[in-house]
Formats: structure tokens, C-alpha cells, sequence
């Protein structure tokens, strides 16, 4: 049986960052993907923000990876040439109503140590953005935004540059627990092939559980449901309104139908929260109604049947509807008892703002 160091389990942002991470340190690391290239699911199928830290409980897994996943992020970016761009976003209250919700952000952020948030009034931050409607907000600075895909392709070229490899068209299909580490089954273009590893890395994403209960030797009970939220976005061509991302106060599963910028200067809405049983990318374009709504509690001028459907994501995660958030978790030995396994559950937002530091996790629980 051919044998390899590490094998890493999904090449979406995560798979990378860790893959890239383990090779810096030494490791032979695989990385298997099933789909024809990298990253084609979630890490392709969101907002593409660089995360400030603002919305998770202090000391979280969440609110500690967000906050130092910043920051490298913006340095590993701007030293790869990796598009991106810090142009800061305002969360805006659209009722007095919601003013206590907006000044509950502020002192959770500074608890969690995102301390750089300045309130505006309403005239204030008209001042920045004419086009918005709002009775007060707050300003992010450190927002920003990143080109995904360019960020995949950068990590992926540090991985294979230290010794990496990428399969892609290769499944995998379970493992088994041997005194030694893994026997991993994937399938591929050639069938079915069997490969031994001494650290194995589960970064799966919508897949993590499944991959995780089809580890023989981990114990069922150390794998949580993952529960399927789809978000879908619109986009309205032309001359953008706005030169920051606007976003709402968050609502129960997500952060509400908020506007965010591409590279380009693109103005693109969503995610909006619908709760689904399996994978499904395809977007409802009669919920366009129901976007227009949103929007124009922030922005009146919206024209009205200028939304057009453009894509959806799936965030995994750990709580269903009507539950409290769940936080990221990042189950190694120490937590199920599998010398050598990491399993990655329920990395959503903010996964691509986290991913370096949560590389730096993983290597630090194998290594």
C-alpha cells in the first residue's frame, strides 16, 4: 500500500490553508478533492469579505480565529498579490427600534477585541454614503474584500511549492483506524484506490459529518448533524450606489440581506437564510421580492425588478433553526482520542476570513 504523511480531506479554502501550513512545516501532505478543481463550493460560493470580528461571542473559536485570521489574511494577501482591498462597511440600523441592537455589536466586538468600530448618527453616515437610509450606524474600518479564487490558487502554489500534492476527481469514500494511523479508500478516473497516512485531516465542509462517520474506529458520538442553510444572491448592474459594504442588523442563521462590493466595483445582495435538507445550488429567483424588501430598508432608491439572480452558497452548520449560533469546531485528539485526526465541523462564516488561523490550529493539534 502506497503511504503518505498527511492526507488532507477537501481543497476548498480550508483544505488549502492547512495543507500549506503542514508542508511549511515538514509534512508530505495529499490533499484529496472530489470535484474537477479546487474550491468549487462554499469557498467560491460567498460574499468574498474579510471579516472584522464583530458578531461572535468573546472567547469563541469564532471570535479568536475571525480576529487573527484578519490580519493575516490582509498581510498574506498583499505579500502574494492576492486582490483585495480594506474598504471598510457600515452596519446600519433602519429603525429606532434597533439602535440597543446596534450598540449591542459595539460591546460585544470590543470584548472579543474588535475595537476599532466608531458610531455614526444618521447624518453622519449619510454624509459617507448619500444613497443609504438608516437612524444610526456603526463604521468597520477593517472590513474588507478578497478575491477567493486568487487566494486558493496562492495557497495552493505555497503547498505544492514545499511538496504538496492536489488530487482532484478523487473521493473519498472511508477509512479505518490502524495502529499506525489511517487506511483511506478514495475513487477515482482509475477506480478505487487505497492509501496509508499517519495524519488525516477531515476539511470537508458541507461533507465534514459524512466524512467523519465514515472514519471506522472515531466514535459516532464525537460527529454533530450538519445542518444545510442556503443563501442565494442578487445582483443590479450597472454604476454602483455605494462605495462600502452595508449590512443590516443580523437576523436569526445570518447577517441579514446585505450589499456587498466585488473587486470591480459590483454591487451584489444576499445571503438571505433558507433552510434546506440537501445540497441544492439552485437559486429561486421569485424570492427577488423578497430581497427588493430587504434592500430598500437601507436603500428606498432601489429600483424596483433591477435584482437579477445571480448564485447561491450553503453554509454548514452545527445549529438548525430556532438555535442558539454554534462555533466553529476544530475536534483533535485531545477531544475524540484518534492519535493523528483532525476533523473540521461547521466551518461557515467567517471560514475564509479565519482560514490561515485556523491552519495554525489544525497544525498545532497534529503537530
Amino acid at each position: 500500500m502506497d503511504r503518505v504523511e498527511c492526507i488532507v480531506i477537501g481543497a476548498g479554502v480550508i483544505g488549502l490553508a492547512v495543507a500549506r501550513r503542514l508542508a511549511e512545516s515538514g509534512v508530505e501532505v495529499l490533499v484529496l478533492e472530489r470535484a474537477e478543481a479546487i474550491g468549487t463550493e462554499t469557498s467560491s460560493r460567498n460574499s468574498e469579505v474579510i471579516h472584522a470580528g464583530l458578531y461572535y461571542p468573546p472567547g469563541s473559536l469564532k471570535a479568536r480565529l475571525c480576529l487573527r485570521g484578519r490580519e493575516m489574511l490582509y498581510q498574506f494577501a498583499a505579500e502574494n498579490g492576492v486582490p483585495h482591498r480594506r474598504c471598510g462597511k457600515l452596519i446600519v440600523a433602519t429603525s429606532p427600534e434597533q439602535a440597543a441592537a446596534l450598540e449591542g455589536i459595539a460591546v460585544r466586538a470590543a470584548e472579543c477585541g474588535a475595537d476599532d468600530l466608531r458610531p455614526l448618527t444618521a447624518a453622519q453616515a449619510q454624509a459617507m454614503e448619500p444613497a443609504l437610509a438608516c437612524t444610526g450606524a456603526l463604521l468597520s474600518p477593517s472590513t474588507g474584500i478578497i478575491d477567493s479564487h486568487a487566494l486558493m490558487l496562492a495557497l495552493l502554489g505555497h503547498a505544492e511549492d514545499r511538496g504538496a500534492a492536489l488530487a482532484l476527481n478523487t473521493a473519498f469514500t472511508g477509512a479505518r483506524v490502524v495502529p499506525d494511523g489511517f487506511e483511506v479508500d478514495t475513487t477515482g478516473a482509475d477506480g478505487a484506490y487505497t492509501l496509508g497516512c499517519r495524519l488525516l485531516v477531515n476539511a470537508a465542509g458541507l461533507r465534514a459529518s459524512d466524512v467523519a462517520r465514515a472514519i471506522d474506529g472515531l466514535d459516532p458520538a464525537q460527529v454533530p448533524q450538519t445542518h444545510f442553510a442556503r443563501g442565494s444572491y442578487f445582483a443590479l448592474p450597472g454604476r454602483p450606489a455605494f462605495s462600502r459594504l452595508i449590512y443590516p442588523v443580523p437576523e436569526p442563521g445570518g447577517l441579514g440581506v446585505h450589499l456587498t462590493l466585488d473587486l470591480g466595483g459590483n454591487m451584489r445582495f444576499g445571503p438571505d437564510v433558507e433552510w434546506i435538507e440537501s445540497i441544492d445550488y439552485r437559486v429561486n429567483a421569485a424570492r427577488a421580492g423578497h430581497f427588493e424588501a430587504e434592500v430598500r430598508r437601507y436603500w428606498p432608491a432601489l429600483p424596483t425588478g433591477a435584482l437579477v439572480p445571480t448564485y447561491c452558497g450553503i453554509r454548514p452548520k452545527l445549529s438548525g433553526p430556532g438555535e442558539p449560533a454554534a462555533d466553529f469546531r476544530i475536534d483533535g485528539p485531545a477531544v475524540h482520542g484518534v492519535p493523528g485526526l483532525v476533523n473540521l465541523l461547521g466551518i461557515e462564516s467567517p471560514g475564509l476570513t479565519s482560514s490561515l488561523a485556523i491552519a495554525d490550529e489544525v497544525a498545532a493539534r497534529l503537530i
